[in-house]
């Protein structure tokens, strides 16, 4: 449209706004960091810690290596490495050991045992039958004997039953509870009270009507070496409380528990399947 003289200039029309072509090289301006606000990440600690004070750097490292015997002398070093052999020392180069065939060796009976037990399985089509050894109280369980309750009443301590396994000896002990504090103890011995240890019983619980007794479990361990057949494992036990000790020790005889030899059979095909070689 054509306008006249002395009209105003009208408004261009609004339209859409094409972005004008721009030069790649824009790109280079750009910050390359990402525009986070501050504070908003944790800040970034390296891997790898630095050599703490303590450690001696690289060069202090090698500088001691060079200097310690044996090690390639340095450049302008006189010193000369040697040489040394035993017998220049007044040593001898070899050391012979004679053994002589008339003395054979010592072997437990405990070892021989396990090793008879291995060869009979392996080479036996029959039931296997083979012998143990272990020990055996020679006593009955006391809690098992009619007068327990007076017995228990008159000397305050007793042995209620002893267990025997491949781990020692293990048993209860029942006391009259006449005060809180109280301690209980085995003593034992393996050479007849040649020579003796002790081991502390540990409390298990309340017995009797209102915790008039209360029960311990002690136990203590026996080396294999020493289950040759007919020997015996002595102990007695011992019970303080309130400033008084009193003693259960089988009225004077000890508790005694004697090596014996145990049979065991067992069918073939049960061995194969079972842990006796372990054993």
């Amino acid at each position: 449209m054509s306008r006249g003289p002395g009209s105003a200039p009208m408004a261009p029309t609004p339209g859409l706004r094409k972005p004008a072509p721009r030069s790649l090289s824009c790109l280079s301006e750009l910050d390359p960091r990402p525009c986070r606000p501050p504070g908003c990440d944790p800040r970034l600690q390296p891997i790898i810690q630095r050599r703490t004070r303590s450690l001696p750097s690289s060069p202090e490292r090698r500088a001691k290596a060079a200097g310690a015997p044996g090690a390639a002398c340095r450049a302008g070093c006189n010193r000369q490495l040697r040489v040394r052999f035993a017998d220049a020392l007044g040593l001898e180069l070899t050391q012979v050991k004679v053994f002589n065939a008339g003395e054979d060796p010592s072997v437990p009976l405990h070892v021989l045992s396990r090793l008879s037990i291995n060869s009979d399985l392996c080479c036996s089509s029959q039931e296997l039958e083979f012998k143990l050894q272990c020990l055996v109280p020679d006593f009955p369980p006391p809690i098992e004997a009619p007068g327990f309750g007076d017995r228990l009443a008159r000397q305050l301590v007793c042995l209620e039953r002893v267990t025997c396994s491949d781990l020692g000896i293990s048993g209860t002990v029942r006391v009259c509870n006449v005060a809180f504090e109280k301690q209980v103890a085995v003593r034992y011995t393996f050479s007849g009270w040649r020579s003796e240890h002790e081991a502390v019983a540990r409390w298990r619980g309340p017995a009797g009507a209102e915790g008039t007794e209360d029960i311990f479990a002690f136990g203590f361990p026996v080396p294999p070496f020493l289950l040759e057949l007919g020997s015996h494992v002595l102990f007695a036990l011992r019970y303080r409380v309130a400033g008084a000790e009193y003693w259960d020790n089988n009225d004077g005889r000890d508790y005694s528990l004697t090596c014996r030899s145990h049979a065991l059979h067992m069918p073939r095909g049960e061995c194969e399947e079972s842990w006796i070689h372990f054993i």
